[in-house]
């Protein structure tokens, strides 16, 4: 407790000038206003949560680009060609690099050089009927050699010729930074059965034609790709080349106590695959996938694609609160609580942690005096009392400098007299008068 602000008041008949003890119990008086205030305005916590947040995704890219390339002449490419897969889920994937091997058909060649399980010596180094490992296709039990050298490849049934081209320095579809990527997203709070979309409620039809999301247009559903790469600290061009996976992260976090139009989502954007040095093996993206045709004669072709691009996962969390009486009560009773440790605390780092401690064990423990001394205490007072009943109604008050005598905070004299009822004289202290000592300020 504090005295006027200045003094701490131990328990007990003493009443000392302690400066530390009155900056810990200063700071200790403001915890019923401050964790009212971190409870109730910054944790709401009078406020009953649902963080089982029921959500989807639709996604929907575009953006048209031209190549020119010897495998595939010149082509347009939309978003049909673009986009995997078509349906707009919460993971989709643009492709922006492309190693392109056509016209491949179900025969027997050469396995690549780049496998090391395919390199023999002599047709005994290829059993026939097993696969090579990581390789491309079935060994047929030869092995076959380039003019006078001495180590070749196994020979493989398998979609020839097998792909050996290298991924291009510069991505394919490099003008995807421009497309851009509508995100849909449809939320819902079952406890409190409340539904909401990230698309601003307006009657504006135009407004999703010509916005795009950003730090002038924070409720407008629709990225820009390029953009999206940057918020992550890449660069489009770099992860163009071999690929990477981004994060868009939607959260929701509702005061349903509000207007529905104040609940509305942020958005945040990672770059989640490593981003180590471009010679790393664990670096990048890339899948491979086959286009299938046939020919006049009915014989089955493919055209095989190795696509290097940038996979976009949408991932949405949340949470929802609104006004109960029940985490209301429970959270005052347990703050309150907590206040009550702010004593226990201010007695703990006086006794054990400040310089002087042993002065405050001393009088934090010496709260009354023995008994026997305040027995004497009160038989000498009775002494000097005059044993007439009449003659003490008739006594005047002890006035301050009078007959008490001042002794360590003045303790009035008039404490330490019997009850007037019942026997007197008996030199004993009743628990009343204890208990009515108390310390008082000189």
């Amino acid at each position: 407790m504090l005295y006027n602000h200045h003094h701490y008041l131990i328990p007990g008949r003493f009443h000392h000038p302690q400066k530390k003890p009155v900056s810990i119990n200063s700071h200790l008086q403001f915890s019923p206003t401050t964790i009212p205030c971190w409870v109730f305005l910054v944790k709401k916590c009078y406020q009953d949560t649902d963080s089982s947040l029921q959500s989807s995704i639709v996604t929907k890219v575009k953006g048209v680009t031209f190549t020119n390339t010897s495998e595939l002449g010149e082509r347009l490419w939309d978003v049909a060609d673009y986009v995997i897969p078509p349906q707009g889920e919460n993971v989709f994937f643009v492709i922006t690099n492309l190693v392109v091997t056509p016209n491949q058909r179900q025969e027997t060649c050469a396995e690549s050089e780049s496998i090391p399980d395919a390199l023999c010596c002599e047709d005994s180094d290829c059993p026939p009927g097993e696969p090579v490992v990581a390789g491309n296709g079935v060994r047929t039990g030869r092995c076959l050699r380039a003019g006078s050298e001495q180590k070749g490849t196994c020979e493989i049934f398998a979609w020839c010729p097998v792909e050996t081209k290298s991924r291009p320095a510069k991505p394919l579809l490099g003008e995807a930074e421009d497309f851009t990527v509508y995100i849909k997203n449809f939320i819902r709070f079952p406890k409190f059965n409340f539904s909401k979309t990230n698309v601003l409620d307006t009657t504006d039809r135009a407004f999703l034609k010509s916005c795009k999301y950003g730090p002038k247009d924070p409720y407008c559903p629709i990225f820009r790709l390029g953009s999206v790469v940057s918020w992550t600290g890449s660069n489009f061009q770099e992860i163009a080349v071999q690929g990477g996976v981004i994060g868009i992260q939607i959260e929701w976090d509702c005061d349903l106590d509000r207007a529905p139009s104040e609940c509305y989502p942020h958005y945040y954007f990672n770059r989640l695959d490593n981003r180590f040095s471009e010679n790393s093996l664990s670096s990048g993206y890339n899948f491979r996938f086959a286009k299938y045709y046939r020919d006049a004669a009915g014989v089955e072709f493919r055209t095989l694609f190795k696509a290097y691009g940038i996979r976009f996962d949408v991932m949405v969390n949340g949470k929802a609160g609104k006004f109960n009486i029940i985490p209301t009560v429970i959270n005052v009773g347990s703050g309150v609580a907590l206040m009550g440790v702010g004593s226990f605390f201010c007695d703990l780092v006086l006794i054990y942690f400040i310089k002087k401690s042993h002065f405050y064990r001393d009088k934090k423990y010496e709260e009354v005096r023995d008994l026997e001394v305040l027995a004497r205490m009160a038989e000498s007072s009775q002494q000097s009392v005059a044993p007439d009943a009449a003659g003490l109604a008739e006594q005047p008050e002890v006035q301050d400098g009078g007959g008490a005598q001042k002794e360590n905070g003045c303790v009035c004299r008039q404490l330490l007299q019997p009850a007037r009822s019942g026997r007197q004289g008996n030199g004993k202290v009743n628990v009343e008068q204890l208990q009515n000592l108390q310390t008082v300020e000189a």
